[in-house]
């Protein structure tokens, strides 16, 4: 399980329908959540997109992601110059999916050709002179302090006329049908019930800017226009970045 403010519907949905031995659940950061379903130490996670090539048989698990229909408000390009000045680029690479967007947007929308460097925000101070891709809560925490944002979803949705995935449930095995259907409800319970999801938990924001946030900016149904646009981001990502431009 991911540990950012908009899993939290879904730690809900999982905590309040499921008994605890039905399932053992994990906090990491959405590339660790990749890597141990690559490495088959979970059977199913809440995986970036951009990732899902790194599975032998990839398996979307029932009806929620974490999507957008709109400004997402947490991935964005931070910038401290406008977009035509921007030669660099510091990466928040804990999502593949947001740093393949970044470099088709850089390549496709945009039309600038930046350098890409990893930036590690445990360690570095962010200097607001600079550009970044901000994911999750450090988005919404540091983005008002620059001089231009630039809402990655928002960006794509004008590109393509699809809304966006950033991560799915995906299993790395065929699964029971039962457990499935099972999970599938417990989800669709905790977005169902944002307030008190946000009101259970403790996080780093107001509790009405946090549901506000859920509600308007994350869209969690996997309906068909959010596979379409899952698909379209696929192909782009393979037909037009090469696995070595690519961060994991």
């Amino acid at each position: 399980m991911i540990n950012y403010l908009n899993t939290v519907p879904f730690i809900y949905g999982l905590e309040a329908c499921m008994a605890p031995g039905e399932y053992v659940m994990h906090f990491c950061t959405p590339s660790e959540s990749a890597r141990q379903l690559k490495e088959d130490l979970a059977d199913v996670g809440i995986m970036p997109v951009g990732a899902m090539s790194d599975l032998a048989d990839p398996r979307i698990v029932g009806d929620w992601c974490i999507g957008a229909t709109g400004p997402v408000a947490s991935v964005l390009l931070c910038s401290g110059k406008p977009l035509e000045e921007v030669d660099e680029i510091l990466l928040d690479v804990d999502s593949r999916t947001s740093v393949l967007l970044t470099r088709w947007l850089c390549s496709e929308k945009w039309g600038i050709a930046p350098r890409f460097a990893p930036f590690d925000f445990s360690r570095e101070e962010v200097d607001t002179s600079r550009t970044y891709l901000l994911l999750g809560d450090k988005a919404m925490r540091l983005s008002s302090s620059f001089a231009h944002v630039y809402d990655l979803a928002q960006e794509w949705i004008e590109a393509k006329g699809l809304p966006f995935v950033f991560a799915a449930w995906i299993a790395n095995k065929p699964l029971d049908d039962g457990f499935i259907d099972k999970f599938n409800k417990a989800l669709g319970y905790g977005v169902n019930h944002i307030s008190e999801a946000v009101a259970k938990y403790d996080h780093q924001f107001p509790r009405e800017y946090a549901c506000r946030y859920l509600q308007d900016n994350i869209s969690f149904a996997l309906d068909s226009e959010k596979r379409a646009g899952l698909s379209e981001f696929r192909r782009v990502a393979l037909e037009k970045l090469t696995p070595r431009e690519c961060v994991s």
